[in-house]
């Protein structure tokens, strides 16, 4: 332990680029008590032989500014800190061999520019003359970024390493951590080769090694190493330094300038998982074997592009491990497991174009207890424990690798990992012609084919093979009932003399409330955005029972947890132990009424309440509640029972026009409803206030609720920014979600989500918009809104409140 102490406030394990740059942010904060831990080489493992694109234009919002954000350091890094980074703009070309690519990459752009990024088509003219050794001949469209950079992944790491140094920081190469040391629940040090040191604060950056460390303590973070292949070319006459990384996603491949030679990287349809029992402590600058059957397809499509590969020389051909994970996004945050444990990890080959803005991102988190900006898109929160399982990596990864260069179609589902978890109504759901997407391991029905239909997505930018059978399973609902498997939602009981004080203190509407009643809420944070959005409902005097999306469920049960510490509540996970039929739309009452005797009116069962029933001989809890705008019910069952109670509200459904629907009719329904939805309309930087939920806020409660004094200053003061619904007025395009939103040609936001509504026969949209003065009614009508999609502003009529029964009558029928 000569080399360094005992102790620091912040440990980061981890010393290739993420790491150092948590380092150097963390100092820049004022925070200079870091020790930074590599156990071999600082680079060693990764960043050593990235191919150091510094690229803009990401799949969403958050992550595409975060890359600027790195593009914007590596400009001043070298001035900063005295040591060269090899930082350079030669921008950046993706092109489109298809009219479907080409969209892809035109709602990409309009998604860039919500952030600031120059972006512009180019004529194809243009890429050849600035990349002369491409195939422009079956081309259909080319995007150019002029800011996009390259860097040297080494030399930009020893400046970030630099400076933190310069700042106070301390690194130590060539020791290992062995253990993270957890305290009640909190993290207190780490436990390495040389002994072990204590710390307020645990940042887990060890790439490829990350999962096997957290699980020391008992944290998931489900990353994979697979082979990650490229090759460089011997000198060719005519590659200039300012020659543009060129992007041919169709062909799996970039290309980039290397010194006069061409690198040319792969992203191969499936990959190669690598060690799937762990890495070895003593790996450093790692390469593996060349794979010449694995890569040779995709290289010669790659020739295709670039034809001079195919006469050049090779002087590399490089195959080393990277950490991959399941849906091809890293994980940043606070683990939900460990309290002031945070982790970095499973960059999936983006980590140098990444690194700046996780770094400002972590560092801030780790400072302010709160990341700066939502960051819902990577929180380690979205990951499942059963992800980390060898079973599931194994199968998953390969394909999450080859999906990053693949079509991002919307709605495209994973194929790979399947049936993980299911409902006990499976089989049935199954049989009624579901098919299924999986989210948080659940299989759910997303749309029900038509007899003699085939069970397959064909994926398309306009309206898919499944938007008939929604359209039939929205019309139920709208005009007759509707059946919804909804058991994939998270629940929680929560019970104990303080579970009142708690759940009142957690949520911001007033759930000290009769036993049966069930509260819309949600839990904010102390800036007073939105960290969940849920039901709570009172079981007893000292119980409830908490229910929430089945995307958020370990991220609310951590907060949950840490909410409930120091007070006598116990907390109990029931999702596993109950199924959940949704059964909605103007004839449920009849339909519920068929196999019940209670009296299921407005007077004996109310709107926003909760009872005990005995349903087909069934025991369920329902609750009067709803997502799609209808009158309904939730029907909590025991899993045992839940086929029996399926089968009966089938059968009495039949003579009022039941009919199964999925999770893309809901969509739709709650869309024209107006209903948010976590993670997309509503983020932990978005208030009840600008979410028009303030209805759901309890403000003269006693005791008050997290984040009320942040919430009530923006009461007082104009509502500058504000959740808008949007319907285009052109009936041929759909929207999905980062769409610029203009007012009289300013842009004034983006969309938050968007789908399409068999009421209105128009794409809706809902999307903050920012208004200096005020977004009011008044100001929205005095306005000419449009909406960008692919490029191409189009009209839309703007709304504050839902296009689908603005006053919410039909809930209350």
């Amino acid at each position: 332990m000569a080399e360094f102490s005992d102790r620091a406030q912040v440990v980061i394990v981890g010393g290739g680029i993420v790491g150092c740059s948590i380092a150097y942010h963390l100092t820049r904060r004022g925070v200079t008590d870091v020790l930074l831990l590599e156990q071999g080489q600082l680079t060693s493992g990764t960043t050593w032989h990235a191919a150091g694109l510094v690229s803009q234009l990401k799949s969403n919002h958050s992550l595409t500014r975060l890359a600027t954000y790195s593009a914007r350091l590596f400009e001043e890094l070298e001035a900063e800190t005295g040591q060269a980074t090899g930082y350079r703009t030669p921008g950046s070309i993706s092109v489109a061999a298809d009219p479907e690519r080409w969209e892809e990459l035109l709602r990409g752009m309009s998604m860039a520019r919500t952030v600031g990024v120059d972006i512009r088509e180019m004529e194809l003219d243009e890429a050849l003359e600035r990349c002369p050794l491409l195939n422009i001949d079956d081309l259909v469209g080319a995007l150019f970024i002029p800011q996009d950079g390259v860097t040297s992944p080494v030399d930009t790491t020893m400046a970030l390493a630099k400076g933190a140094r310069a700042r106070g920081a301390r690194i130590v190469q060539g020791t290992a951590v062995t253990g993270v040391v957890v305290r009640d629940g909190r993290a207190v040090g780490v436990d390495t080769e040389a002994g072990r040191i204590e710390a307020e604060t645990v940042v887990l950056a060890a790439g490829m090694w990350t999962r096997h460390l957290a699980a020391t303590a008992g944290i998931s973070v489900p990353v994979q190493a697979c082979e990650h292949f490229y090759i460089v070319t011997e000198a060719i006459e005519g590659v200039r330094p300012d020659m543009p990384t060129v992007r041919d996603p169709s062909n799996y491949t970039y290309f980039k300038e290397e010194t006069g030679k061409v690198m040319a990287g792969f992203f191969e349809p499936r990959g190669k998982v690598w060690n799937l029992d762990g890495v070895p402590r003593d790996l450093q600058f790692k390469t593996l074997p060349e794979d010449w059957d694995h890569v040779g397809p995709v290289f010669e499509r790659a020739v295709h592009r670039m034809p001079v590969l195919g006469e050049a020389g090779l002087q590399l051909f490089f195959n080393g491990p990277e950490a991959f994970t399941p849906d091809g996004v890293y994980y940043l945050g606070e683990s939900p497991e460990v309290d002031r444990c945070f982790v970095a990890a499973g960059f999936n080959s983006v980590g140098i174009q990444s690194a700046g803005g996780v770094g400002w991102a972590l560092a801030d988190w780790i400072v302010d207890d709160h990341p700066p900006m939502d960051l819902s898109a990577v929180d380690i929160r979205r990951a499942f424990p059963f992800q980390s399982e060898a079973a599931y990596l194994d199968a998953r990864i390969p394909e999450s690798l080859g999906l990053l260069y693949a079509m991002h179609w919307p709605f495209r589902q994973y194929e790979t990992a399947r049936d993980f978890r299911l409902s006990p109504l499976h089989s049935r759901i199954d049989a009624a012609g579901a098919v299924f997407g999986e989210v948080g391991g659940w299989e759910r029905p997303n749309w029900f084919a038509e007899p003699g239909q085939e069970r397959e997505y064909r994926y398309s930018w306009g309206p898919q093979n499944w938007f008939k059978a929604a359209r039939l399973e929205c019309e139920a609902v709208r005009n007759a009932v509707g059946l919804f498997d909804q058991t994939s939602f998270a629940k929680f009981t929560v019970e104990g003399p303080d579970a009142p004080a708690v759940l009142n203190r957690v949520c911001a509407n007033e759930v000290d409330v009769p036993v049966g009643r069930a509260v819309y809420t949600q839990w904010l944070n102390d800036h007073g955005g939105i960290e969940a959005d849920l039901t709570v409902t009172r079981r007893g005097e000292h119980s409830y029972w908490v229910v929430t999306s089945a995307g958020s469920a370990v991220r609310d049960w951590a907060w949950l947890r840490r909410a409930a510490r120091g007070h006598d509540v116990a907390m109990c996970d029931v999702t596993d132990r109950y199924a959940v039929l949704g059964l909605m739309g103007p004839n449920a009452r009849l339909v519920l009424g068929e196999r019940c005797d209670a009296d299921l009116g407005n007077d004996g069962f109310p709107f926003g309440t909760a009872q005990d029933l005995s349903v087909a001989g069934v025991d369920v809890l329902a609750l009067r509640m709803t997502y799609v705008g209808e009158l309904g019910w939730e029907l909590y069952v025991p899993a045992d029972h839940a086929g029996a109670l399926y089968d009966a509200l089938v059968e009495a459904g039949a003579p009022h026009g039941l009919r199964p629907a999925g999770y893309h009719a809901m969509n739709s329904l709650r869309m024209e409803a107006g209903y948010c939805h976590w993670g997309h309309d509503i983020t932990d930087e978005d208030t009840p206030l600008e979410a028009g939920l303030g209805f759901a806020v309890a403000w003269d409660k006693a005791g008050g609720f997290r984040g009320q004094s942040a919430l009530a200053a923006q009461r007082e003061a104009p509502r500058t920014k504000r959740l808008v619904k949007f319907r285009l007025d052109d009936p041929e395009w759909l929207l999905y979600h980062d769409e610029p939103i203009y007012r009289d040609g300013e842009m004034v936001g983006r969309t938050s989500s968007g789908m399409w509504s068999y009421t209105e026969e128009r794409a809706l949209a809902m999307g903050y918009v920012n208004g200096t003065e005020g977004v009011t009614k008044d100001w929205l009508e005095s306005g000419r809104f449009e909406i960008e999609v692919a490029g191409r502003p189009m009209a839309a009529t703007s709304s504050l409140r839902s296009f689908y029964d603005p006053r919410k009558e039909r809930v209350r029928l």
